[in-house]
């Protein structure tokens, strides 16, 4: 039986996830719920150079999981994460990006909006 993450800050998030997802009718924040409740160790982990390959300058892109600072972002990019590394933050900052929190991101953009999932 899985009783999800045991964590009450990481528990508070996903139910506010499932909250806005359903009340602005947004898949996105359901689907970001469910890969947050997953073990640790299945949590997704992205390179800042996948994010430079697959976005362009102005994005918005969330990741349920740790962005990693190996490689380097050319363009600015708002990404929002459960985690950052030290690299990881400095790099997108480097680069006039915005490294956010998801809660954060939940805020700014309730619809889910122009929000790319990556991981």
């Amino acid at each position: 039986m899985r009783t999800g993450p045991t964590n009450p800050v990481l528990q508070q998030l996903i139910q506010s996830l499932r909250k806005e997802g359903s009340t602005s009718k947004a898949g996105l924040w359901i689907r970001v719920a469910d890969d947050l409740e997953k073990p640790t160790r299945q949590r997704r982990e992205v390179n800042i150079s996948r994010i430079a390959r697959n976005t362009k300058p102005n994005e918005t892109v969330i990741v349920p999981g740790k962005v990693l600072g190996s490689g380097t972002i050319p363009h600015s990019v708002t990404i929002a994460a459960l985690s950052y590394s030290g690299g990881a933050k400095q790099r997108i900052e480097e680069a006039k990006g915005k490294a956010l929190t998801i809660e954060q991101l939940l805020k700014q953009k309730p619809k889910a909006k122009d929000i790319k999932l990556m991981g």
